[in-house]
């Protein structure tokens, strides 16, 4: 609990001052250093148990009720409105806001908001719209344009779950780093199945996009002309990848339709 920023000081080599206790052990002295606070004046037994009864948490208030089969810390209130019920050494408490730190690609603590510091960053990368948008359709793997920004320090994974949004990582770019309107995954496997682009495959390979146009939709897979990808549900039940990627007849052929499949995705940057 930090009620008056002092989090904001743990960068600060003067903020905590000198140590207490410097204890050096010498070749056969124990790691620890020796306990040298004698024990409180009428420290007993009795006094033990009575805090250790302190510690013990309170029954849930008359306006809170523990879910049945929930874990121990979710209350609901009167209204419905879920509540995390937190307990620090047994005492209650409830969190009122938090903070999580960030290190740049050079281990420097980033002092600004998660989504400014990324937004600064993208738009050193990618200087417009248009360049990222070109750098995107130019490159036939879209996993390795996240891959060299995690490089760079900069992993979209904290930022997705910062913004919220069903969104994939082109989406989130764009919105965060230009300021364009978001799209969901949903909306945008709804606009391919509008467009009714597979209709020049035979139906075994139009299965086989539509399901990869579901997994897009539903787990934000990006790399769907992996073959691995054929490897797991629900394709595993449709035939070994070898029998899948002969519906499209060669593997360039397989990879070529999900490249088509990719650029009806993305029209935007076609």
């Amino acid at each position: 609990m930090d009620f008056r920023g002092a989090t904001n000081h743990f960068a600060d080599p003067d903020f905590d001052g000198d140590p207490v206790q410097i204890y050096e052990p010498g070749e056969n002295d124990p790691i620890t250093p020796p306990d040298t606070a004698p024990p409180a004046a009428g420290h007993d037994d009795a006094n033990e148990a009575a805090a250790d009864a302190d510690l013990i948490p309170p029954e849930p208030s008359a306006d809170e009720v523990i879910v049945d089969g929930a874990p121990p810390d979710i209350t609901i209130t009167p209204n419905g409105e879920k509540r995390r019920k937190i307990y620090v050494d047994g005492i209650g408490a409830a969190i009122l806001t938090e903070r999580v730190e960030y290190l740049d690609e050079n281990g420097r603590l980033v002092t600004e908001s998660l989504r400014d510091y990324t937004r600064n960053a993208l738009r050193k990368r990618f200087t417009s719209l248009d360049q990222f948008l070109t750098r995107w359709n130019s490159e036939r793997r879209k996993q390795a344009i996240l891959e060299q920004l995690e490089a760079e320090g900069l992993p979209l994974d904290p930022l997705a779950e910062e913004v919220g949004k069903d969104l994939d990582p082109f989406d989130l770019i764009c919105h965060v780093a230009f300021d364009q309107p978001p799209r969901t995954r949903r909306e945008r496997a709804d606009s391919v199945r509008k467009r009714d682009v597979f209709t020049k495959y035979g139906p075994q390979a139009r299965a086989v996009l539509e399901a990869l146009l579901q997994k897009y939709q539903d787990q934000g897979a990006i790399n769907l002309d992996d073959p691995r990808v054929l490897q797991i549900s629900p394709f595993d039940a449709m035939g070994t990848p070898l029998q899948l990627i002969r519906h499209f007849g060669a593997r360039a052929d397989f990879e070529r339709a999900v490249h088509e499949l990719q650029s009806a995705l993305y029209p935007e940057a076609a």
